[in-house]
């Protein structure tokens, strides 16, 4: 669509324009008489329509021709078969005078003839139609073919003449390059529906039909413009960019200077004109714009998010690696200083004089044993977190579970003035590690002990499914807002001064069972509010045996 002089896009290759040159040449060129076969050339829509009429025409006669021959000899079977019927109890000589008389009867028959077994005259035709006389011989039928071909040749008269009216009243002559009357009414109104610019032009490049949508783009107000002065005006202003081209279509860009981008599209049509299709691309132009830098920013936070992911993941490797050593590195000199303070308490070798020392050496032993088992913790954690703890898969029955753990806090339960019971047996049986198991729900429970006032209810209950059996924890506690809760995914999260009680370790209790429950294939969710309680469920993998028996 660019103008010739400024791109290689003009319509030179769908046939417009043409050289002064060669219109000068054409001119002095000695004019010949039109061939009588260019002067009644017609249109492609009236060729078509005669095509289609003489196509339509010559499949009906060969419809009616294979309809009528089908039709002949299936009657010719039917008489046969029912003459058989009639001579097959008679007498050679009383069969031979039926057959001939039976020739007479009917109309559509020609002759019918009643030939031995064995014998060699029997000249089967294509309409003739041979049944078996048992025990006569063989009946050869032929048909009245006249009135019937004729009618298959009179109807065929009869389709052409209507393919010929069909063909006249769709009558249409070429007139050069410009489409009549009636065509350019019909582009008119195909154009009008198009909701985009459209123009058609001929082949020498003159307008032949265009949409308002075309028109308000250049402005235009009658049809006497050209392609070239066209391509000025819709390029002044901006430039134009080549997308593609080939023999079926050229697509350009045009970018104008008012910032709007147009999408032309231009195609040949069967008489050597061809089609030009401008649409307004410039919010789709936009949204691509802006989608490329979405995606830009996208990869550059995904790979943002892929190094701030390695860091987090070093710095977890580290924080295992220094609590490891941390935990190992300080558990000897403890072994020592509570050895050694036992010694002191026992007084071995000697008096230490003083009865205060007494009591610092039992705080001294008894501050000790508890930095040791805070690091056993710490290093169990660090070795579950770590994959480096393999739990074993076997067996474990839940009500058992259960019971073990009922039967080990049942006591602190009674000291405490709190009632402890145990929900209804489920019969179920998960695969897994029973002490670490029973550790994770010894940690819960003792949990729920601690926070829970006395007066109030700690309950332990399974439920099995199909799928998996859940252990819920449920009590009447202190509960935890939203805050604290979202803390307990991290250890040694104690929260505020409501949970610094006596006798709390280094809040590590959840994190092990998480790490526990998480390792045996489950998951564990917690649901708490404040002054009314909290709920612990976790959810593990029934045994595979157990999963079937459930199935069935």
């Amino acid at each position: 669509m660019r103008a010739t002089e400024s791109s290689d896009a003009g319509a030179v290759r769908f046939g417009a324009g043409k050289t002064e040159a060669g219109k000068a040449r054409s001119k002095t060129k000695t004019v010949k008489p039109v061939p009588f076969s260019q002067r009644i050339a017609i249109s492609p829509i009236t060729a078509a329509v005669a095509l289609t009429s003489l196509l339509a025409v010559s499949l009906f006669t060969i419809h009616d021709t294979v309809r009528s021959f089908v039709d002949i000899n299936r009657e010719m079977a039917l008489i046969g078969t029912n003459l058989a019927t009639e001579i097959a109890a008679l007498s050679p000589d009383a069969a031979q005078a039926a057959v001939i008389a039976a020739a007479d009867r009917f109309d559509s028959v020609s002759s019918i003839d009643l030939i031995a077994s064995g014998s060699a005259s029997l000249q089967p035709t294509l309409l003739s139609q041979s049944v078996v006389a048992a025990p006569h011989g063989v009946l050869d039928l032929h048909p009245e073919a006249g009135g019937t071909l004729a009618g298959i040749v009179a109807r065929a008269v009869g389709g052409l003449l209507i393919a010929g009216l069909i063909t006249v009243l769709t009558w249409r002559r070429r007139k050069g390059g410009m489409p009549d009357m009636a065509q350019r009414q019909s582009y008119q109104a195909m154009a009008s529906a198009i909701p985009m610019g459209v123009a058609c032009w001929t082949s020498a490049g003159s307008l032949v039909v265009c949409n308002q949508q075309y028109r308000d783009r250049l402005n235009l107000v009658g049809n006497s413009v050209t392609y070239h002065d066209a391509v000025k005006r819709l390029i002044t202003g901006g430039y134009m960019k080549l997308l593609n081209e080939d023999d079926t279509n050229r697509l350009l860009e045009l970018h104008r200077e008012d910032g709007s981008c147009l999408l032309i599209d231009e195609r040949p049509l069967l008489d050597g004109g061809f089609m030009t299709l401008v649409s307004d691309v410039t919010e789709r132009k936009k949204t691509d714009t802006l989608l490329t830098a979405i995606r830009e920013e996208q990869r550059l936070l995904a790979r943002r998010y892929h190094e701030e992911k390695l860091k987090a993941e070093a710095a977890s490797r580290s924080k295992t690696n220094f609590l490891a050593h941390l935990s190992h590195d300080i558990r000897t000199p403890l072994n020592h200083i509570i050895g050694f303070a036992e010694l002191m308490r026992h007084q071995t070798y000697g008096p230490l004089g003083d009865e205060r020392y007494d009591d610092y050496v039992a705080s001294i032993k008894q501050s000790g044993e508890h930095l040791l088992a805070s690091f056993a913790t710490i290093f169990d954690l660090v070795e579950l977190e770590s994959g480096q703890k393999s739990l074993r898969a076997d067996p474990v029955p839940v009500d058992e579970l259960l019971e073990t753990v009922i039967q080990r806090f049942r006591p602190q339960a009674t000291k405490q003035r709190l009632t402890f019971v145990r929900g209804e047996p489920c019969g179920a049986v998960v695969e897994g590690d029973r002490l670490g198991l029973t550790r994770m729900l010894a940690n819960i429970v003792e949990n729920s002990l601690r926070f829970t006032p006395a007066g109030g209810r700690v309950t332990l209950a399974a439920f099995a499914a199909r799928d998996g059996v859940v252990l819920e924890v449920t009590d009447t506690g202190i509960g935890m807002d939203e805050e604290r809760l979202a803390s307990l995914s991290q250890p040694f999260a104690l929260g505020d001064a409501t949970f610094t009680r006596e006798g709390v370790g280094p809040g590590l209790g959840i994190s092990i069972s998480r790490a526990i429950a998480e390792l045996s294939g489950g998951h564990m969710a917690i649901d708490s509010s404040p002054s009314l309680g909290t709920t612990v469920a976790i959810s593990l993998p029934l045994e595979a045996e157990s999963s079937l028996q459930a199935a069935e």
